[in-house]
């Protein structure tokens, strides 16, 4: 079984059939990472430039490490120490990194698109690792194949994504997911961190109650607050922001029933989580970074060409 796509652009463009083989592969790689040797030599003569325009701790390190489980040759490239930090354009980067002969782009940018732009230009195929703020798949593919693996299943399952939506790549590319694999979704947040037709343009409902939310929902899905994308005042404080939307022990204790607790990362803690419930047995935010590796093994195999047997 192959994938329907070349590239790895955003959610929006998968079928129902590829993620499931994303994450039905993500099984096979995370067995893999179970045995005392890791390593395999799926992509062995596979060279991988990982393309970052952006900071990046947590993405940065799982794709390296996917990677080199996967016995890939790796080019780094960090803007601020290249010839781009000299004005140099993204495409004259990328036509030279690509004289090298490589394989695969994993690239990370600030500007919505640039992913987009480059598999437009070039052979190579290409995996979006976040663009702006218009999708991060990865994320929503390792956030999808945790739950699948906490709760067995994700039809039919109750998704809340709670925080800032307006700026959360990640919330975009888990509304397509979820939606395209059978999930029921509520963005919940203070209505300035909400888009405004997302209800419609997306298909989600929409809460500003957070206990409701969390009372209605079998995993909640907590976004981290972008000041760094914030060009105005969108709440009066972190603290205040915190008292309303930020989740602790003791609300969780109060629910009728339990809560998943995810995140992305990097975590605000005592802003949109405390650390009584990050750290707390209901989280699986470690059981996310743990994934993340597995999952982007299997897209970097799945791009490379190779088949899956069925």
């Amino acid at each position: 079984m192959q994938l329907s796509t070349k590239h790895l652009l955003g959610i929006k463009n998968l079928t129902a059939e590829d993620i499931s083989l994303i994450l039905s592969t993500s099984q096979q790689f995370k067995e893999v990472l179970q045995r005392p040797v890791k390593k395999v030599p799926s992509l062995r003569e596979v060279t991988v430039v990982n393309l970052f325009y952006e900071n990046s701790t947590r993405t940065r390190i799982s794709f390296e490490l996917a990677e080199k489980r996967l016995s890939a040759d790796i080019i780094n490239f960090t803007a601020s120490a290249s010839s781009a930090a000299k004005g140099e354009t993204l495409l004259d980067t990328v036509n030279n990194i690509l004289s090298m002969k490589v394989d695969l782009v994993v690239m990370r940018h600030s500007a919505s698109g640039a992913p987009h732009f480059l598999a437009e230009h070039i052979p190579a195929a290409i995996v979006n690792a976040g663009d702006g703020i218009n999708e991060h798949p990865t994320q929503a593919l390792l956030d999808a194949f945790s739950i699948q693996e906490k709760t067995g299943s994700l039809a039919g399952r109750k998704v809340a994504l709670i925080g800032d939506i307006m700026h959360s790549r990640v919330a975009q590319s888990n509304i397509y997911l979820l939606k395209k694999m059978g999930a029921s979704v509520v963005v919940c947040g203070p209505p300035t961190l909400i888009p405004k037709y997302i209800s419609q343009a997306l298909g989600v409902d929409v809460s500003y109650n957070l206990r409701e939310t969390l009372e209605w929902c079998d995993v909640a899905n907590v976004l981290r607050i972008q000041l760094e994308r914030q060009n105005q005042v969108l709440f009066s404080s972190l603290r205040e922001y915190n008292l309303a939307y930020g989740i602790g022990k003791e609300l969780l204790d109060s629910l009728h029933k339990d809560v998943v607790i995810m995140h992305p990362g990097p975590i605000n803690r005592g802003v949109e989580l405390n650390s009584d419930v990050a750290d707390s047995k209901q989280s699986i935010i470690l059981q996310q970074v743990e994934n993340g590796v597995a999952v982007r093994m299997a897209v970097l195999y799945l791009l490379s060409g190779r088949s899956v047997a069925k």
